[in-house]
């Protein structure tokens, strides 16, 4: 689809039928419509079926989505959910970004550093607990109190349980209308085991990213791993070369990021003129001098070619989103919604005298974010840009000052549990490279000083007499903290170590905290905390309303959603629901970013070219489902989801079923290419064995 179609003509036309939203909702696992879905289609899994694919789904801590597929703790993802992991496994001499991996044999399986998978073992409604715990406070101790009950439910979920393997997270759900206690079973031995050549898995580069047709083998392969051996996985999904025709059910589990479908319209508003304006401004001036930074040479083309990636899809993503909230047909379309839920309010008097004007209090809130905005964003929610190493500073400067801290006057965030698990990735070794650091550190400090001026105080004491070239390029060449060893002794000596410490980017970082830290709490009180107040009793009304049979916002949690396998038509163009491999060759110029991968031009001759590539289906999802299954009614794996087109940008905040499509790399290409290019026979047995 060329980016020429843009979003506010589909966005104009959204929720007009309810045809249109047949498709709509990220379910949770214990919910899910069953009947809705059976009504529509004449089928819904049962809790047999429910039950494996939520056993087999897997969520990886690089904030993608995953499935077991063999009984030996293999993993199916996408290349760009691995490239992580790739890219710290690579050097200039080792470059697999370059050539692609494959592990001829166990013993060949590469740790991927960091790097956890997890398994989603129950769910338990904890939402009376969380309530009866802020009944009756202050709006600006909400957020405090509720961090507190929270904290001891999770450590009552998981006090049996060995911290190792398990941990309990509570998922506010509906706005804080329900709070889940979420157990997962963790792996955190996670190796690669394939991924292909970055010119296959992302094919087309940003001209086609979020777009169709498209040819990506968009898949990786990781492996499961505990005491040195692949853990045994015998629920898991089993892997099928069969593609699914048009009109043909489909379902994808997976966990989807974030969506704010159910925020008021001032809320939106807010997101659109600060959020979004601030951060992509920002993004795109970080965009150009990564791009620049790469023209030096092919060291340096190398070591930023896995965070330019990231910028880019961000920054298109965002400006879908943009898009999407400047139609003023969509904004219509939302007031719409919510004047008639205000409606059915004031319609019934015992509801409205129970919740009041909730919709003004988060007006009200709004108004103070406004004023705290930026500093919140440049003290605290953005602090040190790309910059890993200011990012370890921080997190050691506020863990050592958290620490000792009572629980009870801790910011959220940080109990004991939290702090261990961010001390051990601070432990986790990755390939650092200075010149990135400098660049995300300098970015940070001149953006900083741009939007909150010269004069701020907290700019004056950030600075001090420096300027932020300077003092990023004098802080990363001298701070230590790229040695594992010298993060560990910071961590076991605590906060005397740290108030002892004259690291560079320590001291930077203690110079920072505690107007971070200040800024974190006045908007903890001053507007989290009541607008959470205020969106629970929206959640209330909406409840009241309309029932529990609707589905809550993301929240980076499992969920399972179904559709069909269904191209779409849009301003008179048809765009089928499938590619093939033989679409790859013709669509490959030989011009980057449509260059062919060596390895497939050698074995074009023995590849089926008819064999589907990939695949759009009208599942909703949005980011955070990258490398999530896309699984048929017999519960076999059918493909990967890897991305959506380019009308499912405004996701985030409403569905259209006409347009939005799910973008997956079929099961049947990743077998091929397995085979025929890259043979790899083990991994192909494994994946054939039941």
């Amino acid at each position: 689809m060329n980016s020429k179609f843009l979003l506010a003509a589909s966005l104009s036309a959204l929720l007009l039928s309810s045809g249109a939203r047949a498709d709509e909702g990220m379910w949770t696992f214990d919910a899910f419509p069953a009947a809705k879905m059976k009504s529509t289609y004449g089928f819904a899994p049962d809790q047999a079926w429910l039950t494996k694919v939520q056993q087999s789904a897997v969520r990886l801590s690089v904030g993608c989505s995953a499935s077991l597929v063999s009984d030996t703790g293999l993993i199916l993802t996408n290349w760009h959910c691995a490239s992580s992991c790739v890219a710290d496994l690579s050097s200039a001499e080792r470059d697999y970004g370059l050539k692609g991996f494959l592990a001829a044999t166990l013993t060949d399986e590469k740790v991927c550093p960091g790097m956890e998978a997890e398994v989603l073992v129950s769910i338990t409604d904890k939402t009376a607990q969380v309530k009866a715990a802020t009944k009756g406070v202050e709006a600006s101790k909400v957020a405090q109190i509720r961090s507190v009950a929270i904290t001891k439910l999770e450590e009552e979920a998981c006090k049996d349980a060995d911290k190792d393997l398990f941990r309990c997270d509570m998922i506010s759900l509906f706005r804080g209308g329900q709070y889940k206690l979420y157990k997962y079973r963790i792996y955190k031995d996670v190796r690669l085991v394939f991924s292909p050549e970055n010119v296959m898995g992302f094919f087309g580069g940003d001209p086609d990213n979020f777009n169709f047709p498209r040819y990506n083998l968009d898949s990786a392969f990781l492996r499961a791993y505990e005491n040195g051996k692949p853990v045994s996985t015998p629920t898991h999904l089993t892997w099928t070369t069969e593609t699914p025709k048009d009109g043909e059910v489909v379902f994808v589990a997976g966990n989807p990021g974030s969506t704010e479908r159910l925020r008021t319209t001032s809320q939106l508003k807010f997101e659109r003129d600060y959020r979004l304006l601030t951060r992509q401004l920002v993004r795109s001036e970080l965009r150009g001098r990564l791009i620049e930074y790469r023209t030096k040479n092919d060291e340096a083309k190398r070591s930023a070619e896995e965070t330019l990636f990231g910028v880019e899809n961000s920054f298109k993503a965002q400006y879908g989103q943009q898009r999407a909230l400047m139609d003023p047909h969509f904004f219509a379309i939302k007031e719409k919604e919510e004047a008639n839920l205000k409606a059915k309010v004031r319609a019934n008097p015992k509801l409205l005298a129970t919740i009041g004007d909730p919709w003004a209090e988060i007006d009200a809130a709004l108004t103070k974010q406004q004023d705290l905005f930026l500093e919140h964003e440049f003290l605290e929610a953005r602090a040190g840009s790309i910059s890993g190493l200011y990012g370890a500073a921080r997190q050691l400067v506020r863990i050592a000052n958290e620490r000792a801290k009572p629980l009870a006057e801790r910011l959220p965030g940080f109990s004991d549990a939290a702090i261990g698990q961010t001390e051990k990735q601070l432990l986790t070794e990755t390939p650092i490279y200075k010149d990135m650091e400098v660049i995300g550190l300098e970015l940070w400090l001149s953006k900083a000083r741009e939007y909150l001026t010269a004069d701020n105080p907290s700019i004056k004491r950030l600075l001090g007499a420096e300027s932020p070239e300077g003092l990023a390029a004098r802080a990363i060449a001298g701070t230590k903290l790229t040695d594992k060893a010298a993060r560990e002794a910071l961590i076991k000596g605590g906060k005397a170590a740290i108030d002892a410490s004259t690291d560079p980017l320590i001291v930077l970082a203690r110079r920072a905290e505690t107007d971070a830290r200040a800024i974190n709490v006045k908007m903890n009180q001053e507007v989290n905390g009541p607008i959470s107040q205020a969106a629970e009793k929206i959640a209330k009304a909406r409840f009241a309303i309309y029932g529990t049979n609707v589905y809550p916002d993301a929240t980076f949690t499992l969920r399972l959603s179904y559709g069909v396998v269904k191209g779409w038509n849009y301003a008179g163009v048809t765009v089928p629901a499938t590619t093939t491999i033989g679409g790859y060759f013709e669509r490959a110029s030989g011009e980057f970013p449509y260059v062919a991968a060596p390895s497939w031009l050698a074995a074009k001759s023995s590849l089926d070219q008819s064999t589907p590539f990939n695949i759009v289906s009208t599942n909703d999802i949005i980011g955070g489902n990258s490398g999530s299954p896309l699984i048929d009614k017999q519960g076999r794996v059918v493909g990967a989801v890897f991305d959506g087109n380019i009308h499912s940008l405004g996701g985030n905040y409403a569905y259209d079923g006409r347009l939005n499509r799910t973008v997956s790399v079929t099961t049947a290409s990743i077998t091929e290419a397995l085979r025929k290019i890259y043979k790899a026979d083990r991994l192909v047995a494994e994946l054939k064995s039941k």
